[in-house]
């Protein structure tokens, strides 16, 4: 079975070869079926067979793509608007890569973050948003990576969308990145473009008008994603200006590790040294200790993280080297105004 990496490698081209070509061509069959099956799926949901909706609004946060876009800090960014209205507001999610009896990454961070906002996690969400709502006497469902999923009728569909990758390769999955067609956008009532700072004008104009193709009556926004500090596993924190122009190790399990680099070599660090895990690596001892021989041999004056490895981590060193995470935090370079009329008119009870 191939790895994230080896099957990203392929299906962009990077990797080259008659062995990789012969994949692509392999990946290329599958993917009519997995297309057909899917959009058979979305036309079932399109007639409202299957629908539930639950007793407040809902919001979903999700994606085209697999791997990461930046929902996180939407769903955080959300939260808190939500609550800074007097909003009651609970994150669902399906919990995708915990453990039995456990939280995911996402959970876990969030929960630090925003510890006055409840997350229930599980596979069957209509059931979660219904628990959230006797129990919690929730005024408003936030459904984390929701696009996809169409059990929990909903009242705003935002969808991220890579600027990086905008398009899945230009292939559904296992061909590509796409987790469906892009004319799934139509569901999308705001499409934003995460990693917008990571192109530049002319790159993000040629992606909306692409985009807008699909999602003609969407609002379109536009963020980054900046870091605003460093944290460690006790709580601790700093300015990563501390570390800016010194040498680092970074390790990460995410969907976008380049994505993560990149925000180091922003912050005017040099990364001389990186470990890469699958998304939602969930970290062994031994993976700990293989970090940690790995780091006590590098010549830097820390190690960097995301804050979703730091959760799992739960350390404060590595080879006698501090662990810090990078805080990120979401800043709306565009559409600021458009977002905020579709929000309250949400919470008004009005029409979007």
């Amino acid at each position: 079975m191939l790895d994230s990496h080896t099957f990203h490698d392929i299906v962009s081209g990077r990797r080259r070869g008659v062995i990789a070509a012969l994949m692509r061509g392999l990946l290329r069959l599958a993917e009519t079926p997995y297309s057909l099956a899917v959009r058979f799926r979305n036309r079932r949901f399109d007639s409202g067979r299957g629908v539930h909706r639950v007793g407040v609004p809902v919001v979903s946060v999700g994606n085209l793509t697999l791997g990461g876009t930046g929902k996180t800090p939407m769903v955080e960014f959300l939260a808190r608007w939500f609550r800074d209205h007097d909003q009651r507001v609970t994150i669902v999610s399906r919990g995708y890569g915990a453990e039995a009896g456990s939280r995911n990454d996402e959970a876990l961070e969030l929960e630090q973050k925003l510890p006055d906002v409840p997350h229930l996690q599980n596979p069957d969400r209509v059931a979660a948003a219904e628990t959230a709502i006797e129990e919690f006497e929730t005024e408003l469902i936030l459904l984390d990576d929701g696009f996809q999923h169409r059990r929990i009728a909903r009242d705003l569909d935002l969808v991220m969308i890579d600027a990086l990758e905008p398009d899945g390769l230009g292939h559904v999955f296992p061909r590509g990145t796409l987790r469906e067609p892009l004319a799934g956008l139509a569901r999308a009532d705001i499409v934003a473009l995460s990693r917008a700072d990571m192109v530049d004008a002319a790159e993000r104009q040629r992606i909306r008008e692409r985009l807008q193709t699909y999602a003609a009556s969407a609002s379109w926004i536009e963020v980054a994603h900046r870091p605003i500090g460093l944290l460690s596993s006790t709580g601790e924190t700093t300015s990563f200006d501390s570390l800016s122009g010194r040498n680092v190790a970074a390790a990460c399990g995410i969907g976008n590790p380049q994505a993560f680099r990149h925000t180091l070599d922003t912050c005017g660090m040099n990364v001389t040294a990186m470990r890469e895990f699958a998304d939602h690596h969930n970290y062994t001892r031994e993976d700990v200790q293989s970090l940690s021989d790995w780091a006590g041999q590098l010549e830097v004056a820390a190690v960097l993280c995301t804050h979703k490895d730091l959760v799992k981590l739960r350390i404060d060193q590595l080879g006698g080297k501090p662990l810090w995470a990078l805080s990120i935090g979401l800043e709306i370079l565009s559409g600021h105004e458009a977002l905020e009329k579709k929000l309250n008119r949400l919470i008004a009870g009005t029409d979007q």
